[in-house]
This record gives C-alpha cells, sequence and structure tokens, in this order.
C-alpha cells in the first residue's frame, strides 16, 4: 500500500470525523442525535444502497489514481444534493429503479474490470448518486434536523466506500483481483434482484 494512498485514507477518516462535529453545531434546529442517528443508519440498513456504495469505492480501487478519490467524493457530493430535492418534496421519476440499476452497473463495472474514462465514470457514479441521495431525503424524519441528517448519511456513505477502497486494493494480486471481479458479479446479481422488486412493486 502507498504511502499517497494511506495519507488518502487517513485524510478521508479524519474528515469524516470533522463532520460529526459540524452536525452538533447546529444546536436548536430539530433533533439534532436523532437526526444524525437517522441519517447515518439509513444507508446501513438498506442492501440496496450499501452494495452501490461498496462498489463504488471497488470500481475507484480497480481504476487507480485519481479515480480512486475522485469517485468517493463524486458520490457523496452529488448524493447531499439529490437528497435536497428528496427533502423538498421534488418528486424524480423511477427513483427505486436507479437504485436497482446502480448495484447492476456498478457492480458490473467491477466484474469486468471495466476502466472507463475518467468524466464517463464519474457521470455514471453521479446519476446514481442522485438516486440514492434522493431516497435519502424523501425519508427524512419531521422532527429531524436536516442538516445533521444529511451529515450522518454523507459519513455513513463515505465509510462504505471507504470500505470498498480498502477491499478494492486487492486487484494488486491475481487472486485478489479475481476475488474483486467475483465480488462485483455478486453486487450486479443483487442489484437485478432489488431490479425485480422494484418492477414488481
Amino acid at each position: 500500500m502507498s504511502i499517497r494512498f494511506r495519507c488518502f485514507c487517513l485524510g478521508l477518516l479524519t474528515a469524516l470525523g470533522c463532520l460529526p462535529g459540524l452536525a452538533w453545531a447546529h444546536v436548536g434546529q430539530g433533533d439534532i442525535s436523532g437526526g444524525f442517528m437517522a441519517g447515518f443508519l439509513h444507508p446501513l440498513e438498506g442492501p440496496d444502497h450499501i452494495i452501490a456504495m461498496v462498489a463504488v469505492g471497488l470500481w475507484g480501487a480497480q481504476l487507480g489514481r485519481p479515480a480512486i478519490w475522485v469517485l468517493p467524493v463524486t458520490f457523496p457530493v452529488v448524493m447531499a444534493f439529490g437528497g435536497a430535492l428528496g427533502g423538498a418534496g421534488i418528486a424524480l421519476p423511477g427513483i427505486e429503479i436507479g437504485i436497482a440499476m446502480s448495484g447492476i452497473v456498478l457492480g458490473a463495472m467491477v466484474a469486468l474490470a471495466l476502466r472507463l474514462p475518467l468524466g464517463l465514470a464519474g457521470g455514471i457514479v453521479a446519476v446514481f448518486a442522485i438516486c440514492h441521495g434522493h431516497a435519502h431525503g424523501v425519508e427524512l424524519p419531521q422532527s429531524a434536523n436536516p442538516i445533521t441528517y444529511a451529515a450522518g448519511f454523507v459519513i455513513a456513505t463515505g465509510l462504505l466506500h471507504l470500505a470498498g477502497i480498502l477491499f478494492g486494493t486487492l486487484h494488486h494480486w491475481r487472486r485478489g483481483a479475481q476475488a474483486l471481479r467475483t465480488v462485483g458479479a455478486m453486487i450486479a446479481a443483487g442489484g437485478g434482484y432489488f431490479l425485480y422488486a422494484a418492477l414488481q412493486g
């Protein structure tokens, strides 16, 4: 593991660690603790969210620099925008289908070890991030502080990305690369299941 990569991981963890402090600074604007925990747990309670967010980290690790940090930064930033749309009650069509498709597409990217141009990869991630963010925003508890709620789901998302990145470093070894592609195929299959469920619903 390179020194630069270690510094990136340390910086990401430090940044994530600072976010709760920023969230707690908005005392008096709703249910602070409940809002943060609701936001933090929301991505972790949905396997459709988990597999897509881990896949972003896996794919970024496969692509290497600068995608290893561009994709995991792009996703939560754009996701926060999607969350604002959902929280504001702005409806977007096909959100559940988009979330399911994110598992299929991102999982397939990992399974195929597909190397796309950074701009295209970032665009794909951004589109799916809006879907996931909108779903988080729609579920904003009525009594919760929107800022702490958003901080919660952004932190949880960052940790899932980081888990994917760390696991994704296995691609440097032949067997590790094969294991990574197998995980990608499993993620894509999971996305297929969620797509079927979304279409049935």
